[in-house]
Formats: structure tokens, sequence, C-alpha cells
């Protein structure tokens, strides 16, 4: 669908995508309505965050023991207010919240499900650096009523819709319905998000490498050679490449998804299962990057094949350039040595 010269905004993306499916509801074009509420909301704070007493911590831990940022609980509420009483959803699940998130009695319950991260890279704030907020769409599996857990604990792959928010330098939001990805950038003036990247393709082999390499010491070894593999001057496949690490996941992702190149947050002798989430940061980004023609894997499966047995499961995960990824892969693996 390209438009040349329209003004596209994101809800009457939605209803074109809609069209072409006969029998849909509408459903996703509520949820996405009700969605993109909460981000603008989320985006007018954030953008003064630095003038209002928002910031600094809320003086409690989350699920996690991490410290709570004022930001975190405020972004967390917005989505759960926005999208409680729709009629779209059964259940949501947030990854500030232990348990899933029901919805009052008194509103309709829908057949979706909602799974987000409220404010990924939250830790930034005070520093001026772009977070996000990451959200996944599935089907419920429960036949009526609340949702459970059941309706929450599905494989990445059952994903009808994921998508991210980035607050940076201009606030965008990333999305893929299964047919493509797209971005649409806010524009505050009229408190619309335009489509502004249609149809997003990851270029199949990058230059960049993202991953924190303050925990070298401690990663393992088919890791540890990837990396300098990475670093070895080779003009024929376009070594070295440049590292580039902002510390905010999705921001991260984000540039990796536009330019090409590798994103990493593995497993090490301290965190086996690295710190990323599966259902919150995992297998929504891997969604859209599969969508955008990349990869996504944990270094032995594909991420959106990973059955999840908590929802809170964290996962190693290594995601970006189709190429990259499977090279990658292959070093972790031990299939590949450095020579």
């Amino acid at each position: 669908m390209k438009h040349h010269g329209k003004v596209i905004t994101i809800e009457r993306h939605i209803i074109e995508e809609e069209r072409k499916h006969p029998g849909a509801s509408g459903d996703f074009s509520g949820i996405l309505r009700d969605l993109t509420l909460a981000f603008k909301v989320i985006h007018r704070e954030v953008s003064k965050a630095g003038l209002v007493n928002i910031l600094g911590m809320a003086g409690r831990q989350n699920v996690h023991g991490e410290e709570v940022k004022k930001m975190d609980v405020f972004a967390d509420e917005k989505i759960y207010q926005a999208m409680d009483h729709g009629g779209h959803l059964c259940v949501m699940a947030s990854e500030e919240n232990e348990d899933v998130l029901q919805i009052p009695d008194q509103y309709p319950k829908g057949k979706y499900v909602l799974l987000y991260d409220p404010l990924d890279g939250s830790s930034n704030i005070d520093a001026n650096v772009s977070i996000g907020t990451i959200f996944s769409v599935y089907r419920r599996v429960t036949p009526s009523g609340h949702g459970t857990m059941q309706d929450c604990l599905q494989p990445g792959y059952k994903q009808v819709a994921a998508g991210y928010v980035v607050y940076g330098s201009s606030t965008m939001l990333v999305y893929s319905t299964g047919d493509g990805v797209h971005g649409f950038t806010l524009d505050p003036s009229i408190g619309e998000f335009l489509l502004s990247h249609e149809d997003i393709r990851i270029p199949k082999r990058g230059k960049i490498y993202s991953v924190n390499e303050g925990n070298y010491r401690w990663w393992y070894d088919g890791m540890k050679k990837y990396v300098k593999y990475l670093q070895q001057e080779d003009k024929a496949t376009n070594r070295p490449f440049s590292g580039r690490y902002i510390g905010s996941m999705i921001a991260d992702l984000h540039r990796t998804l536009l330019y090409g190149g590798i994103f990493m947050y593995p497993g090490d002798e301290r965190h086996p299962n690295g710190k990323l989430r599966l259902m919150y940061e995992a297998n929504p980004t891997a969604f859209i990057v599969e969508q955008a023609g990349g990869r996504a894997t944990n270094g032995k499966d594909r991420i959106l094949d990973v059955v999840p047995t908590s929802l809170h499961a964290r996962t190693p995960l290594f995601i970006g350039s189709d190429e990259d990824v499977a090279e990658c892969e292959e070093f972790l693996q031990g299939k590949r040595q450095l020579t």
C-alpha cells in the first residue's frame, strides 16, 4: 500500500489494513486507538520529565527487585487505564506487575490479550536518553469471561500484533500485525501518529554490533570469540564492525532495525538466562524483526518458538540482520572458531 503525498494517520492505516481481510472485526483498530492514546500521554510526560517532580524513585521495588522510577509507575497505570474498558481485552500483563492484570468486573471482556513493558530503559530517564514502551497482542485461548495466566503464557509465534514506541528526538511507533512492519512518527502539534516509515526492511547484513562489553569477563567462550571476530579487520566481510550500545534496549533495537547489524544480550556465568524478559521484550521485538526480514534467537532456538514457563521468564537474545545473527549462532554453538 503506497501512499504518495497523502498524510496517513495510524488509525487510517489500520483500517485500510483491516479492509484487506474480510471478516475483520475492527478489534485491532480499537486496540491500537486505545494504545496510541496512552502513548501520547506518556510522550507528554516523558518530554517534560525534567521539569516536573515526576522524576526520581517511587520509593519501592518492582517484582525483579529493581528500583522503580516514578515514570515507570505512571506509564504502567496509563496503559492499563487506556485499555481496561474498551471491551477488546480479556486480560493484561505488565513487566512491572508480578501477576496478570484482570479487566474490572464492570467492563466487557474481549478476545485479545495485551502484554507490555511500560517504560523500557527508564534507568536512563534522568540522562535524557531515549526510552520506550513495548507491547504484544495475542488471541485468548480460554473460552470466555476473565482471562487467565494460560492466555498470557503463549509462545511468541502466536502473537497477532506487536510494536514499540521510542520516546526520543521524535516519538515513533513501530508495529506489525504480521503483514510487514510500519513506522509512525508523532506530530505533537496535531496529536497524531503519521506514517513515516512504510514497510521497513532490515538489511540482510549490517556492520554495527550492540552489546554490553562490560560483562565480557563473564561471557561464555563462543560469545567472546564472536565479538573478537567482529573486531578483526577483513575488507571482504566488512569487518571490523562498529560498536554501538545505548543501554536502552528499545533504542538499540530500533537502530538495529533501521540500519542492520546485531543486538545481543547474552546469558553469562552470572546470569545464564541473560536479563531480558521473554514475554515483554524478546517476543515482541523478535516478531517485528522477523516481519522485517531479520532473525532472532536465544543462541539455540528461534525466540518465537520458545514455550514460556512463567510470566517473567528471562532469555538470552541475539537479534538483527539475518546473516549476522546466523553467523553469531555458529560461534555460540561452537560450529565456528576464530581464524
